[in-house]
């Protein structure tokens, strides 16, 4: 948990780093160091274990593979439901009419909104490759693609709310309140996936410990 955690957050970065100079959106410096804050701090602070011998069935290639995959997608998401946040507050300061300070620096609702539906529509691909990744090493490690144990079932909900998300928005027309409460569900089940489920759930994949 302690490296997926720190993974995640340099894959974050990262992205920001690229956004803020290929398309100038520095304004989105604050909350990703804030979400890079809280995140490092619950990777050394709680998810933090002491270093051990890999157990067998994480020995491959397909684990690296599913694992970066899954890192990558997952900070697309976590930018996606940042960018939806940010939207909600920035729309709710116009429509009082007291849009100032740093507020005042972030584009327009709608390019929020867009951006949001970018960055998760980047992600979906990656889950998609990582969920199926993890089939692969399942095989190899487990003798099956599939088992519904509970971190497979999460991953699979968590694709499934992600392709609602994107469905919705491009068939269904949702943009603006809608789309952004159905992107932050996508931040929550992610989130859920990774931490919730290894402390409530027991099966193959609780080995991390924290």
């Amino acid at each position: 948990m302690y490296e997926f955690t720190i993974t995640t957050i340099a894959f974050i970065v990262l992205a920001y780093l690229v956004l803020a100079q290929r398309f100038r959106m520095r304004w989105l410096g604050l909350p990703v160091t804030l979400l890079a804050t809280i995140g490092v701090g619950l990777a050394v602070e709680v998810f933090y274990v002491a270093v051990a011998d890999l157990v067998p069935a994480l020995h491959s290639m397909w684990f690296v593979v599913h694992i970066v995959a899954a890192s990558i997608a997952g900070a697309l998401f976590n930018l996606g439901s940042l960018l939806s946040i940010l939207y909600l507050l920035r729309r709710r300061s116009d429509e009082k009419g007291a849009t100032r300070g740093w507020l005042a620096q972030l584009p327009g609702p709608k390019t929020l909104d867009l951006w949001a539906y970018r960055t998760t529509a980047i992600g979906f691909p990656l889950w998609t490759f990582a969920v199926a990744a993890g089939a692969v090493w399942a095989q190899y490690a487990w003798g099956r693609f599939w088992g519904w144990d509970p971190k497979e079932t999460f991953s699979l909900v968590t694709w499934v709310i992600v392709a609602a998300y994107l469905h919705a928005r491009l068939t269904a027309g949702w943009k603006g309140t809608r789309a952004a409460i159905l992107s932050i569900i996508v931040l929550v089940a992610f989130w859920f996936n990774f931490i919730g489920v290894n402390l409530i759930f027991s099966g193959l994949h609780s080995y991390a410990g924290i």
